[in-house]
């Protein structure tokens, strides 16, 4: 039996102990959600969250794409970064301020020596307090860096605005702002160690408009 299938197992366990959640598991394929792997790159993941920032899935990989190719399709070391002047990097389609959160990403992990098994090291609360130091850098961004780029598979993003919309609709939740966050973290209790492929069901129930 492979890896992902003994790892669906365990988490599928755990999940049905929420019954509603438990109908979203049985209902929502799991050819539909995505996989928790550690890809590694931290850095290079990092600055692709902050070029895809609010853009639509067509454009993104667009805009990702010319960036990549300012660089001979490469992706640039932090010195390359770093001579690299915001003018060049908005020419691709990129915002001033997007340009300079890049450059803080490359300045950061050149000046501070930051590898990923620097960060593969740390829990998940240490990564977020390390990453968010980038200016640019904010917890919802390293929570995906963590689910997405790291493997972590117990991460629980509450102000992660498809999540907060799935878990209201189905759990009846009328609170909103910290109260709404409060409520999210009591329910998500039951789902630890495997909160990142809860994370995963919640935005597929949003994405595939899954009939409760």
């Amino acid at each position: 039996m492979s890896y992902f299938c003994i790892q669906r197992m365990k988490y599928k366990k755990v999940l049905n102990q929420d019954l509603k959640l438990a109908k979203l598991v049985s209902l929502i394929p799991t050819s539909k959600i995505n996989r928790i792997e550690g890809l590694g790159n931290v850095r290079e993941y990092l600055i692709q969250c902050i070029v895809s920032q609010q853009l639509s899935i067509k454009v993104a990989p667009i805009i990702f794409q010319r960036f990549l190719d300012l660089f001979g399709n490469k992706f640039p070391s932090n010195s390359i970064l770093l001579d690299t002047s915001i003018e060049t990097l908005r020419a691709c389609g990129l915002s001033n301020q997007k340009a300079s959160y890049i450059l803080n990403i490359a300045r950061y992990f050149h000046d501070n020596k930051l590898k990923d098994s620097t960060l593969n090291g740390l829990d998940d609360e240490q990564v977020i307090e390390e990453l968010t130091k980038i200016k640019g850098v904010g917890r919802w961004t390293v929570e995906m860096v963590l689910m997405f780029c790291m493997g972590r598979e117990d991460v629980f993003s509450t102000g992660d605005y498809g999540i907060q919309v799935a878990m209201k609709d189905i759990y009846n939740i009328k609170k909103e702002k910290k109260e709404l966050e409060k409520k999210m973290h009591q329910i998500a209790e039951k789902w630890k160690p495997y909160r990142s492929y809860a994370c995963m069901y919640l935005w597929a129930y949003k994405d595939l408009n899954v009939k409760k």
